[in-house]
């Protein structure tokens, strides 16, 4: 069964924007096409299909929004279609034990732009200093557009945050809409949810996360950047169970408008970790990234930024390469 389809013809025609754009006279009225800095830029395809216990999620990754303009002063980097093929549970369970976000996309949006909270920044530029650069605290400057994403190296734009333009109609007095899944398979929600979660009538409040700065000052030296704790780091942050609505993979069991009888759901909050760095089910392998050969997931992979060298001026990151 189909669940949201957007654009039927076959994906070879997505690879090429020039070429979409050249045959715009006849996809303009079968697709969601996007600008970019008010000029045509590409179309938007995604298809959900359920085939058995899983939902089949293909995409190009094209959002069905306007972008900021790629690329740019901290962004160097251009869209570009990609070729999603992701698998997400349609019942997922539980698991005993949360599994940690490694450097891969968390979920998918129902537009199919992935979502992504790490970014490809280190201190020093080295991955195994455990110093990673936030995307979305506002100390760090990545080229981020109104809905809070930019662009990998690979053109795949992808979310950093709440984008802005998927949850225009959502409202403090009623649930967030489902903005997607993640992949694990249970559903994702923008800011609101119910104030009591087993009682849809109780009212409707902000989703509050769970975490909080750390007091004092980071390790300086070899083993860190030194300085108080500002949120310029992921490592800035610290989980206080019950400090808010949500627990340390920024989810609960509750009901939701989809569904009725209760699940598990993720919200993206407007504080950190914005996106969840953990999974509290079992992610399918369709989203673990494996280099430009691709697999069963997404095809290219994240060009982090070299090992050691030098820290750019100010101990901020370089612009995203």
């Amino acid at each position: 069964m189909t669940f949201y389809d957007r654009f039927s013809t076959p994906m070879r025609f997505l690879r090429n924007s020039s070429q979409i754009i050249r045959r715009r006279t006849w996809l303009i009225g079968a697709l969601s096409v996007i600008t970019v800095a008010g000029a045509l830029a590409a179309v938007n395809y995604v298809k959900i299909e359920t085939e058995g216990a899983y939902r089949i999620i293909l995409a190009n990754g094209i959002p069905n929004h306007p972008t900021g303009r790629f690329p740019n002063a901290h962004n160097p980097n251009s869209i570009s279609a990609q070729n999603y093929n992701f698998r997400v549970a349609v019942n997922p369970r539980k698991a005993a034990r949360a599994t940690r976000l490694s450097m891969q996309d968390f979920g998918i949006a129902l537009n199919g732009v992935p979502f992504d909270p790490f970014t490809a920044e280190f201190w020093k530029r080295d991955r195994s200093s455990g110093w990673n650069y936030a995307a979305m605290t506002g100390k760090t400057d990545l080229g981020l557009d109104m809905n809070h994403a930019h662009v990998q190296p690979n053109g795949a734009y992808h979310y950093h945050g709440l984008p802005t333009d998927l949850v225009k109609g959502d409202s403090p007095s009623r649930h967030s809409h489902l903005l997607g899944y993640s992949a694990d398979g249970f559903p994702m929600y923008g800011l609101y949810g119910y104030a009591n979660p087993k009682n849809p009538g109780a009212g409707i409040r902000k989703m509050r996360s769970s975490y909080r700065l750390k007091k004092g000052t980071r390790p300086g030296g070899s083993s860190g950047p030194g300085g108080a704790y500002d949120g310029t780091f992921v490592q800035d942050f610290e989980y206080v169970a019950g400090l808010g609505d949500l627990d340390a993979c920024n989810g609960r069991d509750t009901l939701t408008p989809d569904y009725s009888t209760g699940t598990y759901a993720y919200f993206i909050t407007d504080a950190y970790p914005f996106i969840p760095r953990c999974y509290r089910g079992s992610p399918d392998s369709s989203f673990e990234r494996r280099g430009m050969a691709g697999g069963f997931g997404p095809r290219g992979g994240r060009l982090g930024p070299p090992p050691g060298g030098r820290p750019p001026p100010g101990g901020r990151p370089p612009p995203r390469r």
